[in-house]
């Protein structure tokens, strides 16, 4: 079974943000069906390590388990008929393999199951694509260090519910986005170390069938069934790379939910980062610019803008995602010991999860390192409100002398007289006799109001 893609097969027009990206070929159906084949393969070697399969038809099976070896869409179209794609992936290896090495094709798929290689060959999957993300995610880090390094005392206006409110610096903010790619970085690492599991049950998670061949054919040994599947087991995580679960778990889905949570959250987390670049890079703040590269951010109707397509795409896969996790969440709603449409519901919302997470931390990471920061207009910014941003300031200076309340009240009626006509607060404030000019001058700098900002630049982002 040879054969090119079927013309139909997803080219990611319409989800830009993982086109041409390394997930997009790590999870693509290629690389599903070479995963399925590594399981195929993985097994056959753990039993001729354990004596119940021979080694050199476990050679036989490795040598023909290469996915170029056969036709993804006479799979596709073979899995209408079973409900998945092992099936008539089983057959198919056991032809190839037949037509090569006769001998060895009883030994194809040798006490299995569908569901233990479809799952094998999910984490196998996953595992390649959580690598990927994670080395993204640690350039988009590095990147966000040297951002809140080289910022760590450049003002900015801090801003809440839309509004300015008191001064921060962009350092800081760097900072604290930095720290969400690091969560999220542990988050995807707790789940490659132990959370991305071989299954290994059999039919209906007894290992049964497994223990029936290894009784037939295999060495005395193999005949203690707790001793044979704990070896089996160990052996095939070995072959795989993959963890050893402690029970079977066809029907017990926490390593897809956990999968989903983490790849969810990371989105979420470079979602963050992408919303704060919209923000700050439209045409009436200014404070940021993406990297810039030829064609990127045209309009087709309007040839002055640039738009900020990299953070449009990374919020576009956090915004997908969570429903997406959600569904894989409502898997663990999985019945007897195998579950007729919840497990089948699971492998394109995980695909998807994958690819949009991955595209989306491989665009963040070119938008760390290449976005421009403009300090000029981050300070002209500050000055839009005329110093009103540090009445906060003014109002803790004057409390002790005129009480927190009277202080506040002061305050409020200032900003709103300076608003209305236009004026400085520190004109209005001037005016008062309370302070003397330059005191109040003095504090309504905002760059001399940043708080804690550099000490907490510092704490984040040396080692």
């Amino acid at each position: 079974m040879t054969g090119q893609p079927f013309p139909g097969t997803d080219s990611g027009l319409l989800s830009p943000v993982r086109a041409g990206t390394p997930v997009e070929e790590a999870v693509g159906d290629r690389a599903w069906l070479q995963a399925m084949l590594d399981a195929e393969a993985a097994l056959a070697r753990a039993q001729a390590g354990l004596g119940t399969v021979p080694a050199r038809a476990a050679d036989a099976i490795t040598a023909a388990a290469r996915a170029d070896r056969f036709s993804l869409r006479e799979l596709a179209l073979a899995a209408r008929e079973t409900a998945n794609p092992v099936v008539g992936l089983v057959q198919a290896l056991t032809r190839v393999v037949a037509a090569e090495h006769p001998e060895a094709a009883e030994y194809v798929h040798r006490g299995s199951t569908s569901q233990d290689v479809f799952d094998t060959g999910a984490m196998l999957v996953a595992q390649r694509a959580l690598r990927l993300i994670r080395a993204d995610l640690a350039r988009t880090a590095d990147a966000l260090a040297a951002l809140a390094e080289e910022h760590r005392d450049t003002v900015m206006a801090g801003r809440t519910l839309a509004l300015q409110a008191v001064p921060t610096t962009f350092g800081l903010k760097a900072a604290g986005w930095r720290q969400l790619v690091l969560d999220a970085d542990r988050r995807l690492a707790a789940v490659l170390d132990g959370g991305l599991p071989v299954s290994l049950g059999g039919a209906a998670g007894t290992l049964a069938g497994y223990l029936e061949f290894a009784r037939l054919d295999g060495p005395a040994e193999s005949r203690d069934p707790g001793g044979y599947v704990d070896r089996l087991v160990d052996a095939f995580a070995a072959e795989t790379g993959l963890a050893r679960p402690v029970l079977p778990w066809h029907a017990l889905r926490t390593p897809v939910a956990d999968l989903s949570a983490a790849l969810a959250f990371t989105t979420g987390a470079l979602g963050k980062i992408a919303v704060d670049v919209q923000s700050l890079t439209r045409t009436e703040v200014g404070e940021v610019a993406e990297p810039t590269a030829a064609g990127r951010g045209a309009s087709s109707a309007m040839p002055h803008k640039r738009n900020p397509v990299l953070a449009t795409l990374i919020r576009s896969a956090a915004l997908q995602l969570p429903a997406l996790a959600s569904i894989l969440t409502g898997c663990l709603l999985s019945e007897d010991e195998r579950s007729g449409g919840a497990w089948h519901a699971e492998w394109l919302p995980l695909r998807e999860c994958l690819r949009l997470a991955g595209g989306a931390a491989h665009t963040a990471a070119e938008l760390a390192e290449g976005l421009q920061v403009d300090p000029e207009r981050m300070r002209a910014n500050l000055e839009l409100t005329g110093g009103q941003m540090v009445s906060e300031r003014i109002a803790a200076v004057l409390a002790p002398t005129l009480g927190r309340a009277a202080a506040r009240n002061l305050l409020s009626a200032a900003s709103a007289e300076a608003a209305r006509n236009g004026l400085p607060l520190a004109e209005v404030l001037a005016g008062s006799g309370l302070l003397s000019a330059e005191r109040v001058a003095a504090l309504c700098d905002p760059t001399a109001y940043t708080g804690a900002a550099g000490a907490l630049v510092d704490r984040a982002v040396k080692p």
